[in-house]
């Protein structure tokens, strides 16, 4: 199988739960070796952390962020992840999702112009049985990394 695709995850620390359990929801495509998933809590003791963050970065094929009222005011988010997602994004180096966490207002936001998940951009905080809404969106990753997969070079 072809190298497996690197994933991004931009987050608030506020949102460490939700990312966890959105984390556990990707075990289909880590066991099927599709994916290897990065987060900041890689980081090892003795790692500079802000270089260790900007090459994962810069090395990742999709980078999820995960939407909430904390990400929207993170401003190391803003000024050092944000941007370079969506610069790759438009450079097509990278795919950038947008994962609604929680409900808040982000119309305005320089991610809004893309698809979102889950389905329908609805908050997984939002959903009576978030089960149901991880797995929504487990299912979307599921599908940009195979069609990812299916298209890359051989």
């Amino acid at each position: 199988m072809a190298a497996r695709l690197k994933i991004f995850l931009s987050y608030s620390h506020e949102d460490e739960a939700m990312k966890a359990q959105l984390d556990k929801n990707l075990i289909m495509l880590k066991r099927s070796d599709k994916i290897d998933v990065w987060q900041d809590r890689k980081i090892m003791a003795g790692d500079v952390w802000d270089e260790s963050i900007a090459h994962a970065l810069a090395t990742a094929d999709i980078i999820l962020l995960l939407i909430s009222v904390d990400f929207n005011n993170s401003q190391y988010i803003w000024d050092k992840e944000l941007k370079v997602a969506l610069d790759r994004h438009e450079r097509n180096e990278a795919r950038v999702i947008p994962v609604i966490l929680r409900t808040c207002e982000w119309s305005d936001m320089p991610y809004a112009k893309l698809q979102a998940l889950p389905t329908g951009a609805k908050p997984i905080s939002s959903f009576s049985d978030t089960d149901a809404a991880y797995t929504d969106a487990a299912k979307g990753i599921r599908a940009v990394v195979d069609y990812m997969l299916s298209t890359r070079p051989a």
